[in-house]
């Protein structure tokens, strides 16, 4: 029987938590190794040659994207791949980026909703393995749990867009903020396209009314990877804050940040923000790291990784 055999992509990943997360995730019954090259095209053919699937990174997601025979719904909305894996029909790709917020926001949804309850602090061992059958469409009209509910996505780059529609899949109303707005509408315009056809769900507006559209969003998911100017001001007072009432400021919301290696979210910030809200549930970027992990991981070998060994690792 071939032993099987996984790895990472990307340049530079000397730092990647991605070996130990597997070796975790597995008690090391794989190999996982790291290609760390900036030749996308050398480190494809090493995938080719020697592994049965791998994890992309910066900056090849994309590129990775282009080279797979078979796409899965996510990627043909999002089009960057975080994941190939070779299948008896091909090279297929999926983005975990996509399915480890998809699965947080499940969960999210469902506590907003009055299924579930929550603490402050969500620690990463509450979020439960997603099923590795994607072969659902999850951009085709539904109804579901999440329609009455509003997101704020902050940022658009590669994991802000894998963000963006994963909330968009769930039918939450959709608020994009970018420093580059016709970014921010192009990708409006392309979730309509794919989803329900419901722009009005969609709105775009600058990093300027951040405060604004923190106040009215049930769920925020922060993916830049600097402070914005106006979160440093909200511990001098910022003036806005006068104008949020206080049952808004009650109000239970969520907040997932992508950043885990310096987050804008520190503890300094953390505790000013929920003296201003104190209805504020925070969730850093290790339950991202390790939900996309997850998924990712289910996906490569068909078993379930144990989530709580690989929180361990963080």
């Amino acid at each position: 029987m071939k032993h099987r055999r996984f790895g990472l992509i990307g340049y530079p990943i000397a730092h990647s938590l991605s070996p130990a997360l597997f070796k975790a995730g597995y008690d090391g019954r794989y190999p996982y190794e790291l290609i760390e090259t900036e030749d996308f095209e050398e480190a494809y053919k090493l995938f080719l040659e020697g592994y049965d699937g791998i994890n992309v990174t910066a900056p090849f997601k994309e590129l990775a994207f282009g080279k797979a025979d078979i796409l899965s719904e996510e990627c043909k909305v999002i089009k960057a791949a975080n994941l190939l894996v070779k299948t008896p029909e091909g090279i297929k790709a999926f983005n975990s980026d996509f399915l480890g917020v998809r699965l947080w926001l499940e969960e999210i949804i469902g506590e907003l909703s009055g299924n579930m309850t929550g603490s402050n602090r969500i620690p990463p061992t509450s979020c439960r393995p997603h099923p590795a059958t994607m072969n659902e469409t999850h951009f085709s009209p539904s109804v579901y749990p999440g329609g009455q509910l509003k997101t704020l996505v902050v940022g658009l780059g590669g994991a802000g867009k894998a963000a963006a529609a994963a909330a968009w899949s769930t039918g939450c109303r959709l608020t994009l903020m970018n420093r580059d707005m016709a970014k921010a509408e192009d990708m409006a315009a392309h979730l309509d396209k794919v989803g329900r056809g419901n722009r009005d769900r969609i709105e775009v507006r600058p990093l300027e009314d951040f405060l604004t559209c923190f106040d009215e969003a049930d769920i925020i998911i922060y993916n830049l990877p600097v402070r914005l100017p106006v979160l440093d001001a909200l511990t001098k007072n910022h003036p806005e804050i006068s104008d949020i009432s206080e049952s808004s400021r009650c109000k239970t919301r969520h907040l997932l940040e992508a950043n885990y290696r310096n987050p804008s979210f520190d503890t300094d910030l953390m505790n000013v923000m929920e003296s201003i809200f104190p209805g504020l549930r925070y969730t850093d970027g290790t339950t991202w790291l390790l939900l996309q992990a997850v998924t990712g991981y289910e996906l490569f070998t068909g078993e379930k990784p144990d989530l709580s060994r690989m929180s361990a690792q963080i």
